[in-house]
């Protein structure tokens, strides 16, 4: 892992702004404070007549992305946005946040902590560096509220551009572990297994596909492996989660100080359908046992 390391790079220094603006915006919509939203998100959106929907783009021009031998510029796919649009009496808003690995993290905690959801964290491209992260946000409510929200997470998005690992550090081996399983078992309430350094539960979960049950055994299955000591450890696995848990979980996992490496499925067509989200964490070893075991609370899951 990297060490922590500061950028001395300051956003007066890019050769184009962060955020640089979009086309001016068109004529208002009639259901949506278009003014209202450029205030509040800073950014100067475009009105799309057809669609009626309200969007506020901002280009990722601070990134300099090479796919391997490839410049990938803001236009090929580089642009963070937030769309609006009017339904019924409230108002509805989606978006792709344009990351790199270190805001991630932080800008996904802006997010939730403002009220809006956190829906997907996937990459778009391959063999890219930096890596480069995608983050889908969506809401449903109040106009002033979501653009406000929106509005921070973009604030978010410039204050933390050029800063980088800000995690903690540490130098973790599962062939050094000292970890006392038992402390594990008694925090997640399960029996885990404690095999060459590595302690693992899996807690299994049930869907079906092709109207027959699968399980823990096909992969249904919210896990969890922790290796190093008990004052310092970390910790990775994958949760499974009922859609309208996902939110849930993501607020009690970030609010443990564990980090959201993606969010996806792995299936399709199954019912109910399982949403599967990836982590990572470092941190005293029963203290990212509460945080997972708080968690599968949401999911019930024992």
């Amino acid at each position: 892992m990297r060490g922590v390391i500061v950028s001395a790079v300051l956003l007066g220094l890019f050769s184009t702004p962060l955020f640089a603006a979009s086309e001016k915006s068109t004529e208002p919509t009639a259901s949506l404070d278009t003014a209202q939203i450029d205030k509040l998100t800073g950014l100067k959106g475009k009105h799309d007549e057809k669609e009626q929907v309200y969007k506020v783009s901002a280009p990722r021009s601070d990134l300099q992305v090479l796919s391997r031998t490839v410049r990938i510029t803001p236009p090929m796919g580089l642009t963070s946005w937030a769309a609006f649009k009017k339904a019924g009496k409230q108002t509805m808003v989606m978006g792709d946040m344009v990351l790199d690995e270190d805001q991630v993290n932080p800008v996904m905690s802006v997010a939730l902590d403002s009220g809006l959801e956190v829906t997907a964290l996937h990459n778009h491209f391959l063999w890219e560096s930096p890596i480069v992260m995608f983050m889908h946000i969506g809401g449903m409510g109040d106009e002033a509220q979501l653009a406000g929200a929106v509005g921070k997470v973009f604030a978010k998005i410039k204050e933390t551009s050029g800063i980088h690992d800000r995690m903690p550090t540490a130098e973790i081996d599962p062939e050094k572990s000292t970890l006392d399983p038992k402390k594990l078992d008694a925090v997640l309430g399960a029996k885990g297994d404690f095999k060459e350094g590595v302690y693992k539960a899996t807690f299994g979960r049930t869907t079906r596909m092709h109207g027959h049950e699968i399980g823990n055994q096909m992969g249904v299955n919210t896990w969890a492996a922790i290796i190093g000591s008990d004052d310092k450890a970390f910790v990775d696995g994958d949760f499974a989660m009922l859609e309208s848990e996902l939110q849930s979980v993501l607020k009690k996992l970030r609010g443990a100080g564990i980090n959201i490496v993606a969010i996806h499925q792995h299936m399709t067509g199954e019912e109910p359908r399982i949403m599967f989200l990836h982590y990572w964490g470092i941190g005293r070893a029963e203290d990212l046992a509460k945080g997972v075991r708080a968690g599968l609370d949401v999911t019930r899951t024992k």
